[in-house]
């Protein structure tokens, strides 16, 4: 009788057990994924590609760039201008239009008149 009330106790410690290890995630990169993408940190950062995507697709956006950005943000937008002068020869930067010709020269119009930069 006793080896049998010893089986049952191993029994249900052993069916305990299963069952508190079957509610982990069995895929550890499925539940980061999961974790990521309701993170609200995730939802910031997309809002923010977003818009650098729009900025990037329109030249007439303006960028402006003040003395207040961290380096990493003038890194990043000076990027995008430079990305735009290369794909629409023209690019929106603190509130002044700025163009680039064939030859790959930067110049702005003041008065009418072309100035290299």
């Amino acid at each position: 009788m006793n080896i049998f009330v010893v089986f049952l106790i191993l029994g249900v410690m052993f069916f305990v057990y299963k069952k508190i290890k079957s509610k982990k995630p069995k895929n550890l990169k499925l539940d980061k994924f999961k974790k990521k993408l309701l993170s609200t940190q995730t939802n910031i950062e997309r809002i923010f590609l977003r818009e650098e995507e729009k900025t990037f697709s329109n030249p007439n956006i303006n960028i402006y760039i003040g003395i207040y950005d961290s380096e990493d943000n003038i890194n990043r937008k000076s990027n995008i201008h430079r990305a735009r002068l290369s794909k629409f020869k023209k690019s929106k930067l603190n509130g002044e239009m700025i163009f680039q010709d064939d030859e790959q020269r930067i110049y702005k119009f003041n008065n009418g008149k072309k100035v290299y930069l």
